[in-house]
């Protein structure tokens, strides 16, 4: 049994029971702060939410000719008008979240809470008006197809992920 026991330095020079030594972090001063912030807004510029609610309506809107196209019958179609409310239901509260964050960026340099609080609310209207739009089309909405709305609506959401090319 005593050589399944690990030993000690019996194997490298390095004592592999002590802690690690703490690295030494020097502090930047806030020239230095600044420079480095400029070259990653230089190498990474922000990017616009807006740019990616604009991407939503483009998918949206490609999935609905793809939808018209493949459809029966060919042309605007209930399969094009299910995808345009599965485009609908993902943009919508996007839109409605990216102005709630807008309203509240006026304010953030007076309040830091108030954006924080703008974040979670938003979040919160986002999530209620998608159910509700859900809701409003499976029971307001003869005959609508579930395929061509779920698909376009994740498309639309997956937008997101484009994000990661643009940068």
């Amino acid at each position: 049994m005593a050589k399944l026991i690990p030993q000690k330095n019996r194997f490298s020079e390095a004592n592999d029971w002590d802690e690690p030594e703490e690295e030494v972090y020097r502090v930047l001063s806030k020239e230095e702060m600044a420079a480095l912030q400029a070259s990653n807004a230089v190498k990474r510029p922000p990017l616009s939410p807006w740019r990616i609610l604009a991407a939503q309506v483009a998918v949206t809107v490609v999935s609905m000719v793809i939808w018209s196209i493949f459809g029966e019958p060919t042309g605007v179609s209930l399969y094009t008008k299910s995808a345009f409310l599965g485009g609908l239901i993902s943009v919508l509260p996007s839109a409605l979240f990216l102005t709630r964050l807008e309203f509240a960026k006026k304010t953030q340099i007076l309040n830091p809470g108030n954006y924080l609080a703008a974040l979670v609310s938003g979040e919160f209207i986002k999530i209620v008006v998608t159910l509700m739009l859900f809701l409003g089309v499976a029971y307001l909405i003869p005959g609508v197809l579930w395929v061509p709305l779920l698909v376009t609506y994740v498309l639309a959401l997956k937008c997101v992920w484009l994000a990661w090319l643009w940068r």
